[in-house]
């Protein structure tokens, strides 16, 4: 197929851009490049370094022959995203190119603003160009799983069947999203369920849990093709703070309590459930909606299981509990259901202890590029 990645140069879509080239489909990678300027907003940086986006896809079509073409541009302007999809004609449009980080949007009424305005904008921009150019194009859009809150029940996959005064009908299941950033999530979920209907296009939602791990087969081909490793408190998740932490002898600071539970999934699996989408699209019509995760566990379990490796690799660590700069439960239920993707092939990679020490050895290889202020939060919700 011909796919479009948008966001190819950023943690989940740069692998993605590589292992769907290698599986033989021909990619397109648009970008604006703004997750490298963040870096330099936030005085932060990945602790891996990062080649550029011209000498990384160089250093794929040298390794393996095959090319990789790059659009410099922004999602949110549409006469460039227009140009891009007359010429490219894609089959698949696997959309990465968002703003995704809560504590961002959290920072101000700016950042806030921003966020809406970046990914409403840039996704209803996606959804005209494929209604206008490329009508059969299937939208292979990256949600999250925070879209869902934790409510006190399970959740299932995008749609719950309710029973009310004696009728039932299939409805969207409810959301309650935590942060700007993930309200904008819920504002695309449901422009895309309305294009659908209105239009005919075919979508695939991938509510994502959190993503740990750090490369792929095709990223450990060569330096240059490396995957970014973020820690700070605004783009860092959870898991890449408390190793980073254990690294240079921080505490490892859990919010509040610590119960705070999340599906989490390898970055392994979130290039494969991209495949997966592309290669079983939806119907024409048709808004599907996946939980794309294989795991869940509480912030505590996370930090429980680094400071065990931490530890027997002779890194001297514990935990401390900070106060929540988030507005959240901290102790509740939380199960969701994750049956759409394994019934379609995913064979989930787990959060084992090599995989948490592989990228704790990568960190102590790079230790010098930490910068320590960045390693607590400095961003509240309050």
């Amino acid at each position: 197929m011909k796919i479009i990645v948008a966001g190819g140069d950023g943690f989940c879509g740069w692998p993605t851009a590589l292992y769907l080239s290698k599986q033989g489909h021909d990619v397109a990678i648009i970008d604006n490049m703004i997750r490298r300027k963040w870096d330099n907003e936030l005085h932060s940086n990945s602790i891996t370094p990062i080649a550029t986006l011209e000498e990384r896809v160089a250093k794929w079509k040298e390794l393996t022959g095959n090319e990789i073409r790059t659009y410099d541009g922004d999602l949110t302007h549409y006469d460039f995203l227009r140009e891009v999809l007359k010429k490219e004609q894609p089959d698949a449009f696997a959309h990465f190119a968002e703003q995704r980080s809560a504590p961002y949007s959290m920072i101000d009424r700016e950042h806030a603003v921003f966020t809406q305005n970046n990914n409403v904008t840039g996704t209803l921009n996606v959804l005209y160009g494929i209604k206008e150019i490329v009508p059969d194009c299937h939208l292979i859009k990256l949600g999250t799983m925070g879209e869902y809150g934790t409510p006190n029940i399970e959740i299932e996959e995008g749609y719950i069947e309710i029973e009310h005064k004696g009728r039932k009908d299939v409805l969207p299941f409810p959301k309650q999203p935590g942060s700007f950033y993930h309200l904008s999530k819920v504002h695309d979920s449901h422009n895309i369920t309305f294009a659908c209907k209105i239009w005919g296009i075919r979508a695939t939602d991938l509510n994502q849990g959190v993503v740990y791990g750090l490369d792929t087969d095709e990223t450990q081909m060569d330096p240059v093709l490396s995957n970014r490793l973020d820690y700070d408190g605004v783009f860092g998740t959870a898991l890449n703070r408390f190793i980073i932490q254990s690294t240079i002898g921080h505490d490892i600071t859990v919010y509040g309590k610590g119960g705070q539970t999340r599906g989490f999934l390898n970055i392994r699996d979130t290039v494969r459930c991209i495949e997966i989408a592309a290669n079983n699209p939806a119907d024409r019509g048709e808004f599907r909606v996946f939980n794309q995760f294989t795991e869940e566990f509480s912030v505590l379990d996370l930090a429980k299981k680094v400071e065990k490796v931490a530890q027997e690799e002779g890194l001297e660590t514990t935990i401390a509990h900070l106060e929540n700069p988030r507005v959240e439960l901290e102790e509740h239920f939380f199960h969701a259901e994750n049956t759409k993707l394994r019934d379609l092939g995913l064979e989930p990679n787990l959060l084992t202890d090599d995989v948490i020490r592989g990228i704790l050895k990568t960190v102590v290889n790079h230790k010098e590029r930490i910068i320590k202020e960045n390693v607590l939060p400095q961003v509240s919700w309050k």
